[in-house]
């Protein structure tokens, strides 16, 4: 995690210091980084908007403004009071845009913020801003569980090693990078998962034009091909002193990922999010949108490189 030196923590609630505020002052402490904290304002609060009679929609931008960055420096003072440097930022319009805004023009490298979902109410975790952002967002996203803050006990790194490019393998060192780092500054148990599924599964039709001896030979080099690329990501990361814990299973990474996080107590996962074909960035992998759909613990998401966000400066 030493990599992160200029760190953008978004601020939903200018009420409230949420989990995301620890984990980036004790980043910042760690890294000597700088965090910013920003909240994006969407609309005018319903109490300014009575003014609009009275009062110029300027004026009444600068008040909300002025107000949010009032409350946001109350809650920075925690992080000033351990030589954090802190600045703070109030902007206006989309959240998601804004955000992204932000990173593009001063080059952050890491954005942290909390899970707008509440899963006890029945709603996804992860709500509207923190998806667009792991979706579209350039940098790495660290979307931290609410509630009270607690070092990770079991951390989850989710690999595929079969890389197709240099873009993906390099993704995959990245999230090993990441996840033993965490591993390391929490005294976590740190998990490895790749799920694989033989091609028999994977093209319909093949398995009925092969023998049972065929299929058999098929799954066996497929199973050796990936346990072999497993192995060989292992031996680049930095594993020495970690309790590690490794998972490479025969099942669909959507559904794997998932229980074992459940299973395992995972507290958070470290994930690859890998665009869709078609319009870059405005979708990524079926497997990554289907774990998140599904997870109820923190998620920090890595894009591959050469990724191009659709969000501009303009």
């Amino acid at each position: 995690m030493q990599r992160f030196k200029n760190i953008l923590l978004v601020a939903e609630n200018t009420s409230d210091f949420s989990p995301a505020f620890v984990r980036a002052g004790e980043l910042a402490e760690r890294n000597g980084a700088v965090v910013t904290v920003i909240h994006v304002l969407e609309a005018l609060p319903r109490d300014i908007q009575i003014l609009a009679s009275a009062v110029p929609l300027d004026d009444l931008i600068d008040i909300a403004v002025g107000e949010r960055t009032g409350q946001l420096e109350r809650l920075v003072e925690p992080m000033r009071k351990v030589d954090v440097a802190v600045n703070v930022r109030v902007l206006c319009g989309s959240p998601f845009i804004e955000i992204i805004r932000e990173v593009l023009r001063e080059q952050r490298d890491l954005v942290i913020m909390t899970t707008e979902g509440k899963p006890a109410l029945g709603e996804f975790l992860f709500g509207s801003t923190s998806m667009h952002l792991m979706r579209k967002c350039p940098c790495p996203v660290w979307v931290t569980k609410p509630g009270p803050h607690t070092s990770y006990a079991r951390v989850l790194a989710a690999v595929d090693p079969m890389a197709h490019d240099n873009s993906h393998d390099s993704l995959n060192v990245k999230i090993m990078q990441l996840a033993t780092s965490l591993a390391r500054s929490d005294g976590s148990e740190l998990h490895v998962v790749h799920a694989w599924l033989p091609i028999t599964e994977k093209i319909s039709g093949l398995g009925s034009r092969l023998s049972s001896d065929e299929i058999e030979k098929v799954v066996d080099d497929t199973r050796h091909a990936h346990e072999t690329a497993f192995a060989s990501l292992l031996k680049r990361s930095e594993l020495d002193g970690l309790n590690v814990e490794l998972h490479i299973v025969n099942g669909a990474a959507s559904e794997i990922i998932p229980h074992l996080a459940k299973s395992k107590q995972i507290d958070v996962i470290v994930m690859g999010t890998v665009c869709r074909t078609g319009v870059a960035g405005l979708f990524i992998g079926n497997t990554a949108e289907k774990v998140l759909r599904q997870v109820d613990c923190s998620v920090l998401t890595v894009k591959p490189e050469g990724f191009v966000t659709p969000v501009t400066l303009e």
